[in-house]
């Protein structure tokens, strides 16, 4: 199969013929965080062997391509947000990139558009770096920084699983040690703090800051956009690979917050969160190796939101992260604040993060924006057709959709979208969950609908703030598979493998994808592990997530791969049918679980010669379909595919299983 380019128009991706398209996919996958083949946070590391590394064989092994791609083709899946890391091509030191992963990495591209999958690279971070508690940035970014990465989580600069769990005792979750989803709390810690601010706003608050005569700013972006240079030039001759994500869930820093600004207001532009409560202040002086007493935020439902309930002494030892040799902490060069005789700190700028030459400054127009569109002209100068899936920071696209700027060309909106609640805390409320825009319960299965609806529309309507509007797809969404504990998988080790113990899962996924049939949403799941397993410890190998539709555990030997027992989990929840070309403009999508009756309607445009192509997997419809078609044709039922054509006008067609 040949696939050759989309472009974007107004808010649809087109493919060449003129019919729009619907992109349904997954992200590969979530273990790429980490080096291969046991880089996983499931083993103990002081992560000094990080120059050394591979990640070869992230996302699978050349050799099991075949089957992981067969699978995913086999569920209806269209296109991979495929993940790699700035650590993965440039972990050996500053621009010693490493060739054969690059030839690895550009082999499983190749592979991905031979089984008909439309690509777009993202460069994954999370929380910065692997010694930040993430994945990302290479080790050797610290040294050049003066920071020794050892001790980040000694001084309580960063949450790191690697550092924080008791390895004596494997496969448990230890709460009191590495609390469930804490890793995301790493972005207000220092080590985050530090780093973003001096990624995005070096210029402006660290203008002394050189490295190899650059300042900091430059020096960060530059090797950033270095490696995606790299891989750039080793894809550029695919059509199937429609461009690259700026960087995955970027971070603020301390931009645009007050040095002394704890969080503990719950404003709805910004809701205070959960875990300690670092302003600026406190994670510069603590970074220093000085002991500070912090509140700590815990949910209260009936208070509205994260609320102080406890007193924290955080860098109890007096651990300093900054290594002998550097200059130090480069906001108190710049006078931001200053320590006093008596070792104390006193601010000199509380708004040194806030204003600029007098200016009040705003993250996304002055620093995020300007970053995509130097993203934009870095991977259009090697390819000018490559569309840029833009993202702010995580919980900005769904609590202030507007853009504010001028977005590169050829740009997506390629917002994440999560059900927050189920996430933290691995359950799905049902039959009455909470809104979290509005903080209302909502009630059953259209409720719940409704309100994904509602929250995925704002998210929709960010592309309206751009001129001539601009495609959406909702880069990540998803759920834990280890819901109530990993219930399901006790299920399963007992020899429960109906596919009833996966029904929660399945309702929930449901739920999400009639959202967005709903609204036409282009998507990427998250995510497709190769290395899951069913133990609460481990998961996608990344930080006890379990995201992951796929798992070794859940393979019987003797399976098909795309049926319970080839590795797939609560398959009903995402392997459904959808239009993936459509010749004209859909008004209408929908698919019942339960009937499995699928409707498209559409206004059919009689200049479109290529029909409007529909995925029925055949783990939907074993037996074939039958069809009820009004003012179309059928043109061809194979290989998954349906093709109808419409006659110009309004056209339908249901199909339903035989």
């Amino acid at each position: 199969m040949t696939l050759k380019k989309l472009s974007p128009k107004g808010e649809w991706f087109i493919d060449e013929f003129g019919r729009k398209v619907i992109l349904r996919g997954v992200n590969l996958g979530g273990d790429t965080k980490v080096p291969y083949p046991n880089g996983g946070t499931q083993y103990p590391t002081d992560f000094s062997d990080h120059k050394e590394v591979s990640f070869i064989g992230r996302p699978f092994p050349l050799e099991d391509a075949n089957i992981h791609f067969t699978r995913l083709k086999l569920w209806g899946f269209n296109a991979l947000r495929l993940l790699t890391t700035w650590e993965a091509v440039e972990h050996k030191g500053p621009n010693q990139y490493d060739e054969a992963y690059l030839d690895y990495f550009t082999e499983i591209v190749r592979l991905a558009g031979e089984y008909g999958f439309y690509v777009f690279i993202d460069f994954h971070q999370d929380v910065w770096s692997r010694m930040t508690g993430g994945d990302g940035a290479p080790g050797w970014i610290f040294e050049k920084l003066g920071i020794d990465y050892k001790k980040l989580s000694e001084a309580d600069a960063a949450i790191v699983m690697q550092r924080a769990y008791d390895y004596s005792n494997p496969g448990i979750r230890q709460e009191n040690n590495y609390p469930t989803m804490c890793w995301s709390q790493n972005y207000r810690y220092a080590g985050n703090g530090i780093l973003w601010t001096l990624f995005f706003g070096g210029r402006d608050f660290a203008p002394n800051f050189l490295i190899d005569g650059k300042n900091v700013q430059d020096y960060l972006q530059d090797h950033y956009l270095g490696c995606m240079i790299q891989i750039a030039e080793r894809v550029k001759q695919f059509d199937f690979v429609l461009g690259f994500d700026s960087l995955n869930e970027p971070g603020k820093g301390f931009i645009g917050r007050a040095m002394n600004d704890r969080g503990l207001i719950n404003k709805e532009e910004d809701p205070s969160k959960p875990g300690l409560a670092w302003s600026p202040i406190d994670a510069l002086f603590s970074s220093h190796g000085h002991s500070i007493d912090l509140p700590y935020l815990t949910l209260k439902v009936l208070k509205g939101g994260f609320v102080p309930t406890k007193t924290v002494t955080v860098n109890q030892n007096q651990v300093s992260i900054w290594l002998p040799e550097s200059p130090g902490d480069p906001f108190q060069l710049e006078g931001a604040y200053t320590i006093t005789k008596d070792g104390t700190p006193f601010i000199e700028k509380n708004d040194f993060f806030q204003k600029v030459n007098g200016r009040e400054i705003d993250f996304d127009a002055d620093y995020l924006i300007p970053f995509m569109r130097t993203v934009g002209k870095t991977i259009q100068a090697i390819r000018s057709d490559w569309m840029v899936f833009i993202e702010r920071e995580a919980s900005d696209a769904f609590t202030s959709p507007h853009l504010n700027g001028e977005v590169p060309q050829l740009a997506v909106n390629a917002a994440h979208w999560y059900d927050i609640l189920t996430l933290l805390f691995k359950t799905f409320l049902y039959p009455i969950a909470i809104d979290t825009l509005t903080k209302r319960p909502v009630f059953g299965k259209s409720g719940i609908e409704a309100m994904y609806v509602r929250q995925l529309t704002r998210i929709k309507n960010t592309a309206n703030s751009v001129p001539g509007k601009i495609p959406s797809l909702v880069g990540e969404f998803g759920i834990p598979f280890d819901l109530q504990g990993g219930k399901a998988y006790k299920e399963w080790k007992i020899g429960n493998h109906s596919p009833k113990i996966w029904k929660r899962h399945v309702m929930a996924l449901d739920a999400m994808y009639n959202a967005m049939d709903k609204l036409f949403l282009s998507n990427t799941l998250w995510n497709y592990t190769a290395s899951n397993q069913n133990d609460l410890m481990v998961g996608d190998g990344w930080n006890q997530e379990d995201l992951s539709i796929f798992s070794l555990d859940q393979i019987i030997p003797g399976s098909d791969p795309d049926v319970y027992g080839g590795g797939g989990r609560a398959i009903e929840g995402f392997c459904r049918p959808y239009a993936a070309c459509i010749q004209g403009t859909p008004t209408k999508m929908a698919y019942n679980l339960e009937s499995r009756e699928f409707i498209l309607e559409w206004d059919s445009d009689g200049t479109i010669k290529n029909p409007t192509v529909i995925k029925i997997p055949r783990f939907v419809y074993p037996n074939g379909v039958h069809l009820v078609l009004s003012n179309a044709e059928k043109i061809s039922e194979t290989n998954g595919e349906l093709t109808v054509k419409g006659n110009g006008g309004k056209s339908s067609v249901i199909v339903r299983p035989l």
